[in-house]
């Protein structure tokens, strides 16, 4: 199996254009949240009905059992995040469906258009085209890029600079 450091390094090399970079600090967010909308319905009712399920919900919970599996530190910050994600998803699922349908596809064409926007200036293609994982990394490696920013998890940062290919 796959390390935290070597999903982070495959995904590094796919990312060191800084153009492309900030463009995934923009489209990834929208894809996330028009997932997490578009799984937000239909939304079942659990025990008496004062609780509920939603296909977000459960891939949510997927989610982050492989962050955590990868990392406890980078898997808890996934986990609050990607909350907060489920939340407004929830959210902008509960709205009519035309807005429903509205705000998760268009959130998910334009996210995706400044992901190619951004694989435009790098000249290469996105990594989940070789891996699916990328999918997952995806958010991984913008929270990975903000805690290295902020000069933390310095170990981590050298090992992906190191293994990034």
């Amino acid at each position: 199996m796959k390390t935290l450091i070597d999903h982070l390094a495959n995904y590094a090399a796919y990312h060191r254009d800084p153009r492309n970079v900030l463009t995934h600090f923009i489209g990834i967010p929208m894809i996330v949240l028009a997932v997490t909308t578009l799984l937000g319905r239909p939304a079942m009712p659990l025990g008496d009905g004062s609780a509920y399920m939603t296909p977000a919900m459960v891939v949510y919970a997927l989610s982050c059992l492989f962050y955590l599996r990868l990392s406890a530190g980078f898997g808890l910050a996934m986990a609050l995040i990607l909350a907060g994600f489920v939340y407004l998803g929830g959210a902008l699922a509960a709205l009519s469906t035309g807005a429903w349908l509205a705000w998760g596809i268009g959130l998910f064409v334009a996210g995706w258009i400044i992901q190619f926007i951004g694989h435009y200036y790098e000249g290469r293609k996105p990594a989940f085209v070789d891996d699916l994982a990328g999918l997952l990394v995806g958010p991984l490696f913008l929270v990975a890029e903000t805690v290295f920013a902020l000069g933390l998890a310095r170990n981590t940062r050298d090992a992906v600079s190191a293994h990034a290919h």
